[in-house]
């Protein structure tokens, strides 16, 4: 109290720190070293006029419970403090050990909040002042506060249980003097005002079937998920259980299976109501994931952007036992307004009498090989083959379901199970289809999304409900599919909680992720989790035969009719396509909460990144062959990375098996994993190279390559200095270009390092470099930069230039022009991947080359310096060098991204800040100039500069030859 009184005397801001876990967190040898004990969160109360009393009464109720003046009250919630000043807090992440770390949540224990908590509250038993209460902006910690977010929520139906469940990943680059300086002089600020944050981590989405409920306990268990997941392994020796557990489940399983829930797990199932959970979970994927939605016709799937600010009214179709029509308006806002008794229930049913199937999926699949027309009436039946023409009825419309039963002298057994299967199918989708539409008619809805168990992914489901709307409604009403369909229920439970960490999040902020797994079991679950890397690669060798050849699926059987209106069978019928199809389309979604949209795309809405469009059977073939031919080589460099150990070879083999397999699942289905373009192609395979612990496949390829350039820099800086103005324009892009041949991801330039060195190379490249490039925009570029007669143009205020590969790439080609442009006054901001990817730099390792060569160039060391670039460099720094201080800096960011490509859509929120002053973006490299990016449009001045390494993209892009030249430069639009 005295050393409040102090503070209050002296009206400093009140900091109060929660760390997430009491508990002390044990550094084991197979952690990484930048985990940190010790956590804590900091709320700001905001200690301006207007809310400083209120601000102060807080304050003063805390502490009088630190000084256990007052025991009513031991817990001080969130909702206690007036609605202005919470709106005024804001959560940010510290780490006391000073470094980040992949920080898992802490499971719940002792007397810590219930995890259903209505609200969120500070628990504020042993509270002190930490250090100083001197300093101007004292922390007072919380040791016992720990993290409210849940973990876990179910959808335990009759036939599968859905589980959704939440793993903690936090960003686990270093905070290190690079990132503090360009924040401070971008002036990077915590725009958050939510009272806590959205966290770093990852939603799982994974099913079991009801009647293996044992699994799906054992699942949960063995990662502690009833505790707050894995880490729970790390702490649980002194960690006890909390008794008062709580998870939240929905569907008929949560009342059923309650006791044992409790028995097993220790605790208690809180119900949600089901028609809630699946309405929350429709919006949540609707809003947050940009390719959830698609339509399904004729075997063909095609995805449907959705705009979130035009998302309402809709209808959504649950299709379980029976079918609910629920009319959508807004978050929270729904109304049943229809539904019918016939639904996947009458189609189990009906069929498990008729066909003796056992289960739902196998009726399924006897549907795939029927013919409806030996037990189905149709209007040619009636009227000797012909059509009705005068109502639109033709001869193939089914008059009646099962209508030639009565006629014909037949018992069950004389009709094939796949004909009943399918007349069954049939009859259920299409009556299902229409009701749907004249609801949706009624209403005056355009938009109807069907889901529910019945659906289950099957293609030819969904093809007859889309017959039968588009039918009906003469082709104006579509129906449309969910990806995560079968998570709906589940997905909304987990968002009933209090503190989800979910409903801020933008759709920039969600990136999908497919594991090893995802080609074969599609989130369902048998047996216990995969616990380590090693029991991964056992998985991959026991499982998946090895091999890179991708080999075109079989073609689709040739049309017939369907019965309705004369429409062509759905080319998805037969043994083409498999019953559970949609079951592999679920990832893992990554929420990141540091991705921005690019605030320079001059319309990020109508922003497509891909460039060449995979839908093309012809690319998408061809594509797939030259990832598959370039495997073996890509796996040499990642086992030579390791030292080539026997565990590097085996790591390296079960990457090439897995990612064998994911081509050939998408080779066989292109949009089961979503939309499908070249960049999402390229990360694929990065993130499978990480799965399997190889991080950086061509660390000493890159260490080489730079090392050599770095050696001719000062020879070649010194040439450009002799030039002419306009000389050494021409010369630095000719340079960018020249240099930009150096790309392990290209065939024809693997086969030329085998020709000579990197410095010859370079040189026999720049010797061919002769205008008129195939894309050559350099004289209205040169203009914009020199001006012409005596018109002299203002300089760039800020540049940022995407660089790409190691090396001569970088240190001969982009530095080189980062310092022409520094020259002119231009701040300059080198782009880099966030991770690696084949041979690309990482904005980690160009600060390093950048103190290299600014050993050897006053201009680079000055504007590094002024950057915040040289703070760490071990580099000479002569007493008088700082005396230009006023210096234009060159600073590195980060993009975000760690693939050879990248989605403007989602880019770290560093580079979207610096982003914000910039007048000329350079975007270099096959990967961010051409595979993506090349149509895209910006509010400022673009150059985009590449070689062309491919002989088919050359052809198609530009209608050029191999290592043709684009220099593409396009004014603010």
């Amino acid at each position: 109290q005295t050393q409040y009184q102090q503070l209050r005397a002296k009206n400093h801001n009140i900091l109060v720190s929660v760390p997430r876990s009491h508990r002390t967190c044990h550094q084991q040898s197979n952690q990484p070293s930048s985990f940190r004990s010790g956590e804590v969160t900091k709320l700001d109360f905001d200690q301006s006029q207007t809310h400083q009393v209120g601000v102060r009464k807080q304050v003063e109720r805390i502490l009088e419970v630190m000084d256990g003046r007052t025991e009513d009250q031991p817990l001080l919630g969130i909702d206690d403090i007036n609605e202005e000043t919470k709106q005024k807090l804001s959560k940010d992440t510290v780490d006391r050990g000073g470094g980040g770390g992949d920080r898992e949540m802490a499971p719940a224990t002792g007397n810590a909040i219930h995890r259903s908590s209505s609200r969120p509250q500070l628990d504020l038993s042993k509270a002190a002042i930490q250090g100083n209460f001197e300093e101007k902006d004292p922390t007072i910690l919380l040791p016992n506060q720990s993290d409210d977010i849940s973990h876990l929520a179910l959808d335990i139906g009759g036939s599968l249980i859905k589980l959704v469940y939440f793993s903690r990943h936090e960003d686990q680059s270093a905070n290190d003097g690079r990132k503090k300086s360009v924040k401070a002089r971008l002036v990077v600020s915590n725009g958050n005002r939510r009272s806590y944050p959205i966290l770093g981590g990852r939603l799982h989405f994974v099913k079991f079937e009801t009647a293996k409920i044992n699994e799906c306990l054992d699942f949960i268990s063995s990662k502690q998920l009833q505790h707050g997941g894995m880490d729970s392994h790390r702490w649980h020796s002194e960690a006890p259980n909390n008794e008062n557990a709580v998870i939240k489940a929905t569907g008929g399983g949560a009342y059923k299976f309650a006791d044992l829930f409790k028995e097993r797990l220790g605790v208690s199932i809180e119900k949600e109501d089901e028609m809630n959970c699946l309405v929350a979970g429709a919006n949540f994927l609707l809003k947050a994931i940009r390719h959830e939605a698609f339509t399904h016709m004729e075997g063909h799937k095609e995805f449907v952007q959705i705009d979130p600010n035009d998302l309402f009214p809709y209808l959504l179709v649950n299709i379980g036992s029976g079918v609910s029509m629920i009319k959508v308006d807004g978050d929270g806002k729904f109304q049943r307004v229809s539904g019918t008794n016939v639904g996947g229930g009458t189609y189990w049913g009906l069929g498990k009498l008729l066909t003796k199937c056992k289960s739902f999926d196998e009726l399924l699949e006897l549907s795939q090989r029927g013919d409806n027309r030996t037990i189905d009436m149709l209007v040619g039946d009636i009227y000797g083959g012909m059509d009705y023409s005068k109502i639109g009825l033709s001869a193939s419309t089914i008059a009646s379901s099962f209508g030639k039963a009565i006629s014909e002298n037949k018992e069950l057994e004389d009709y094939r199970p796949e004909d009943i299967s399918l007349s069954l199918l049939r009859m259920i989708s299409y009556n299902i289809g229409q009701i749907a539409y004249l609801n949706a008619l009624r209403f005056g809805l355009k938009r109807i999304f069907f889901g529910g168990f019945f659906i289950r992914g099957h293609a030819y489901t969904m093809d007859t409900i889309s017959f039968a709307v588009h039918f009906w409604s003469k082709g104006e009403a579509q129906a449309m599919f969910l990806r995560h369909e079968g998570f709906l229920g589940a997905l909304g439970a987990f968002m009933s909680y209090e503190k989800h960490g979910l409903d801020d999040l933008m759709v920039h902020q969600l990136v999908e992720r497919f594991p090893m797994g995802a080609p074969y079991i599609g989130g369902k679950i048998h047996g216990p989790p995969l616990g380590d890397l090693n029991e991964k690669i056992s998985w991959m060798e026991k499982f998946v035969q090895k091999g890179t050849e991708i080999t075109a699926p079989v073609p689709m059987a040739p049309p017939g009719t369907t019965g309705l209106g004369g429409f062509e069978v759905p080319s998805s019928k037969g043994d083409t396509l498999r019953s559970d199809a949609s079951n592999l389309n679920v990832g893992v979604l990554h929420l990141v909460p540091t991705l921005d949209v690019f605030p320079s795309l001059a319309d990020p809405k109508t922003y497509e990144p891909n460039t060449i469009d995979l839908a093309d059977r012809s690319e998408l073939e061809y594509w797939f062959t030259v990832l598959s031919e370039h495997l073996p080589d890509l796996v040499d460099k990642a086992v030579a990375s390791e030292g080539g150990t026997d565990d590097a070879k085996r790591r390296g083999d079960a990457f090439a098996r897995a990612f064998s397999a994911h081509l050939a699942r998408l080779m066989e289905d292109p949009a089961a994993y979503g939309k499908l373009g070249l960049a999402n192609l390229l990360e694929l395979r990065e993130e499978c190279l990480r799965e399997f612990n190889f991080f950086d496949a061509y660390r000493s390829i890159k260490q080489r390559e730079n090392e050599a350039s770095l050696a001719v820099l000062p020879d070649l800086l010194m040439e450009l200095d002799h030039m002419s103005e306009e000389t050494r324009l021409l010369t630095l892009i000719e340079g960018v270009l020249a240099a930009n041949i150096f790309d392990w991801g290209s065939r024809a330039c693997v086969d030329l390092y085998h020709k000579g060195t990197i410095i010859e190379i370079y040189r026999m490249s720049r010797k061919k470099m002769q205008r008129p490039w195939r894309v050559d925009d350099f004289d209205v570029f040169k203009e914009r930069m020199l001006g012409s007669g005596d018109k002299k143009p203002h300089p760039h205020k800020r540049a940022l230039l995407f660089v790409d590969n190691s090396g001569a790439d970088v240190v001969l080609g982009m530095l080189p022009l980062a310092r022409e442009l520094l020259r002119r006054g231009t701040e300059v901001v080198l782009v880099a991947n966030s991770l690696p990817a084949l041979n690309d730099v990482t904005a980690m390792e160009l600060p390093d080359i950048v103190a290299e060569a600014a050993k050897h160039c006053d201009i680079l060391r000055r504007a590094a310096e002024a950057g915040g670039l040289l703070v760490d460099a071990m580099i000479n720094i002569q007493d008088g060098s700082r005396e230009n201080s006023s210096s234009v800096p060159l600073m590195v960011v980060e993009n975000g991204c760690g693939s050879p490509c990248i989605d403007l859509r989602q880019v770290s929120s560093e580079l979207a800040v610096a982003a914000k002053d910039a007048d000329l973006i350079i975007l270099e490299g096959m990967g961010r100039a051409l595979h993506t990016n090349f149509n895209a449009q910006f509010k400022c001045d673009a150059l985009k500069l590449a070689m062309v390494k491919n002989q088919r993209l050359a052809e198609k892009l530009i209608k050029g030859n191999i290592y043709d030249c684009v220099c593409r430069y396009e004014p603010a639009s």
